[in-house]
């Protein structure tokens, strides 16, 4: 289970054809007063020019919601004033509540803002963009799986617009942003840099915009939600910005939960229950849990705190007897036979689960959501040799964005829009520790009582599973008053949980409840 950090879901995006216009009833206008302004194919993007405003209307929940799109640059400043990098955003404002007049403004501060991103690191926010949050949706199969190209666009009526106006942030290095030419690329890719560089923007953003006042969120997506948390406590300690709340999906907090290196045990337990939802949506399970998932869920999550647990501590002072009994529980939970079990020790590896659950059928399963199959092409392989999961995603977003941005937006650069970019290796700011964000998030919920924090994560995803964030911010020293301030919310499908349509009506519903309490 040595993954390769984050850039495995934030790199599920890839092709999409011109946006659908026939079956959306929106009609994009530009405003001529922002021109969009071409930039050199191999120039650095230019955070000096006016961005791009066009306006569109969508339907969410049966009410027409008008919105302006502003899309462009903002300059991340050093403390002279020297621009050190550009990044690029697309913001959703309700139109209503723009001053025409002033269009770079927004002076109506009731309504909420919220700062999204993905993870990686090195992905774009395409994901959250173009899958769950946005005015506009790249078309899947309902069930998430890949469409034959050209693909396309569609309205989404489950966009959040609703309910707070959006701002998608491309993290340096991916999407349109770019260093300054004179600046060393990598000198942004790590923790600290990272949290100085968006925090920087959201300040600008909000500034530029007259946001003090709003309610402010950030929504982040995989190591976007280790971002986040961070976020919340570098944006009070250095521009005395509190937030109302994170959205966290599909994330990790602290990555002891799912980095399984030598002598380190804790993600096994934590792993379990996905791999009895995977299990049961396979129908490997034996007949009392197949047909009963939240008592599979509860029987494997009890085994993982007690009895596995116990057993993985004893390492090997286990008996045979007991190390038996073990394999037979992981295999009545897991769908596994007990004798792959017992040659893995009782350590079930997320790759070792993805090729084995389906082996005889000749599948493997997807990391980013294990209900997605693909055929399994070197069965003698330890491991999987793809993703099917990141395979039906890649394609359909990549291609989206990139038609959406310059005929939707009327935003127009020659430079390649990077859905994921190699911004490795990445400095954690430890050593010989691993890194934890979680603590962050729990010393700004106690010095913020009123902070807010919704996780959000798919039972059959074998990337972050959401028992390694309920662990991480149970180990945290937050006041147990403020506990009541976290809410979980698991969804049927994987990582990019919205893809699957039922699961996005859900994370609508939950994520407008969590954006109006």
């Amino acid at each position: 289970m040595k993954k390769n950090l984050f850039i495995l879901p934030l790199v599920l995006a890839a092709s999409l054809h011109a946006a659908d216009k026939g079956n959306s009833d929106s009609n994009s206008k530009t405003n001529a007063s922002a021109p969009p302004e071409k930039n050199s194919a191999a120039t650095i993007p230019d955070a000096t020019h006016k961005p791009v405003f066009t306006t569109n209307s969508v339907t969410i929940s049966g009410q027409r919601v008008t919105y302006i799109a502003e899309t462009g640059m903002l300059p991340v400043l050093t403390s002279t004033g020297t621009v050190r990098a550009a990044i690029f955003y697309v913001a959703y404002t309700k139109a209503e509540d723009r001053n025409q007049k002033t269009e770079n403004r927004n002076p109506s501060s009731g309504r909420p803002v919220t700062f999204c991103f993905n993870g990686g690191p090195g992905s774009s926010s395409v994901w959250l963009h173009l899958g769950a949050l946005g005015p506009r949706r790249v078309k899947m199969n309902e069930n998430g799986t890949l469409p034959p190209p050209p693909f396309g666009l569609t309205d989404n009526e489950y966009s959040v617009l609703d309910a707070s106006d959006l701002v998608f942030i491309d993290p340096i290095a991916t999407g349109f942003s770019r260093p300054a030419t004179d600046e060393k690329p990598d000198s942004f890719f790590g923790d600290s840099a990272d949290l100085d560089s968006v925090g920087d923007f959201i300040r600008l953003w909000t500034t530029r915009h007259e946001r003090w006042l709003s309610p402010k969120y950030l929504c982040g997506e995989s190591y976007g939600v280790f971002r986040a948390a961070g976020l919340a406590e570098h944006l009070s300690s250095r521009y005395g910005m509190y937030l109302n709340g994170l959205i966290l999906v599909s994330g990790v907090l602290d990555f002891s939960t799912i980095f399984n290196n030598a002598g380190n045990d804790v993600p096994y337990p934590l792993y379990l229950p996905a791999y009895t939802a995977a299990a049961q949506f396979h129908k490997k399970l034996p007949p009392d849990l197949q047909d009963d998932l939240p008592k599979a869920l509860a029987e494997s999550r009890e085994f993982a705190k007690g009895g596995y647990a116990v057993a993985l501590q004893k390492g090997d002072s286990l008996s045979a007897d007991e190390r038996k009994k073990i394999a037979a529980e992981l295999s009545r939970l897991t769908g596994l036979k007990p004798q792959i079990i017992e040659d893995n020790h009782l350590r079930l590896d997320a790759d070792v689960f993805r090729k084995q659950l389906l082996h005889d059928e000749g599948l493997i399963l997807g990391a980013y959501d294990s209900r997605i199959t693909g055929r399994d092409a070197d069965a003698a392989s330890p491991s999987p040799g793809f993703d099917p999961s990141m395979a039906a995603t890649r394609g359909p977003f990549s291609a989206g964005i990139n038609s959406y941005i310059r005929s939707e937006l009327k935003f127009e650069d020659d430079l390649p829009y990077e859905v994921l970019a190699g911004v490795q290796p990445w400095n954690y700011g430890v050593r010989n520790n691993y890194a934890n964000s979680g603590e962050r998030l729990a010393t700004m919920m106690n010095q913020n009582p009123y902070m807010r924090v919704l996780v959000l994560g798919g039972r059959c995803d074998l990337v972050c599973p959401i028992d390694t964030v309920r662990y991480a911010l149970d180990h945290v020293q937050l006041d147990p008053a403020y506990r009541t301030n976290i809410t979980y919310a698991e969804f049927d499908s994987g990582h990019m949980m919205y893809v699957n349509l039922p699961d996005l009506k859900k994370l609508h519903t939950d994520v407008e409840s969590f954006l109006k309490p």
